[in-house]
């Protein structure tokens, strides 16, 4: 196995670096050179990066470990802890311990520390790591994050209901029966062309920042710029859709959802406050379920985060790790 380190994405490329991401074992779209290059156009421009790349014997792209310098002087996996859900080594599956090793074998006089944030627990880098890391005279780490709850979707909606605990029934039903009571112009819309998303991120934006004062300091320029251009491109690939709860005086709750492998990823939200008494983003929620489930998708993946309003759906935690490799 062979290292080499480049200082740019471009000098792996796109498809090479996609192609790698396909033939991996997470396949996040997080860990996609549309995402990883736009979050490093907006928030990594003036840092250092290191792309690892490990190719075999016969010259074959193995393993990319993408990492930037953080303000602490650590290097950090890139996507950033703050807006990528899943992150890890891209490397092809079946071959991630190999390329560990000749990773690891690669720093072992070199001083410093790698983060690597948001490793989901069923990675090879939770488990195989530390003891990997032992074996060439490194410590590596692994501690819990956060958790993502998922939901594995059954054949029907009505299977679905009756899954659910009857307590979490009950308020579902009540919730959709009050809104539709209350206000009854209410419907769900979803848009995925590129040029319909563009035209409406500026309501769903506009109720993200709305919905507390912490979304508000999140989404800043910088952040809206990111949002836009990732967002938009992953609609062109039909990865992304934006839901909203439309009324006759504008919309009342909104998500942002992105897809892969069969999986729906609900990645971001924003609700009017003033309507809050009628659980607008809990009703929308359901369709979101229900749409997945009548397009066959195999899970609904509320991403990071344990908000209480994702455990009313009943969903199975995951936990995601922080690993650290000194």
């Amino acid at each position: 196995m062979k290292v080499s380190t480049r200082d740019r994405l471009e000098a792996v490329g796109a498809p090479a670096w996609d192609g790698l991401v396909a033939s991996s074992r997470l396949r996040s779209p997080f860990l996609s050179w549309t995402w990883q290059s736009e979050w490093t156009r907006a928030f990594a421009a003036d840092r250092r990066l290191e792309i690892r790349c490990v190719e075999d014997g016969g010259g074959n792209l193995v393993a990319i470990l993408p990492l930037c310098e953080s303000p602490s002087g650590s290097l950090q996996t890139i996507g950033g802890a703050d807006v990528s859900d899943y992150l890890d080594l891209i490397a092809v599956q079946g071959r991630e311990e190999e390329a560990w090793m000749a990773l690891l074998q690669s720093r072992t006089a070199e001083r410093g520390e790698w983060v690597l944030h948001a490793v989901p627990e069923s990675s090879p880098t939770v488990g195989a790591l530390p003891p990997l890391a032992a074996a060439c005279g490194l410590t590596a780490s692994a501690t819990v994050e956060e958790r993502c709850p998922v939901l594995e979707l059954p054949p029907s909606w009505e299977t679905y209901l009756a899954r659910l605990s009857g307590k979490h029934r009950h308020e579902l039903q009540r919730k959709m029966r009050r809104l539709e009571r209350d206000a009854p112009d209410a419907r769900p819309v979803c848009v995925s062309a590129p040029s319909d998303i563009a035209s409406r991120l500026g309501e769903f934006l506009a109720l993200h920042r709305s919905s507390r004062v912490g979304k508000a300091r999140f989404m800043d320029e910088r952040m809206e710029g990111f949002f836009r251009a990732a967002l938009t491109a992953f609609a062109e690939r039909g990865a992304a859709r934006l839901w909203f709860l439309d009324t006759a005086s504008g919309p009342i709750a909104a998500f942002v959802t992105i897809e892969w492998d069969g999986r729906v990823g609900l990645y971001n939200s924003g609700f009017a406050p003033e309507r809050a008494a009628l659980s607008p983003g809990v009703v929308l929620l359901a369709h979101l379920i229900r749409d997945a489930i009548e397009r066959r998708c195999q899970k609904f993946d509320f991403l990071r985060g344990e908000e209480r309003y994702k455990y009313e759906f009943e969903p199975v935690a995951e936990a995601v790790y922080q690993v650290t490799i000194q």
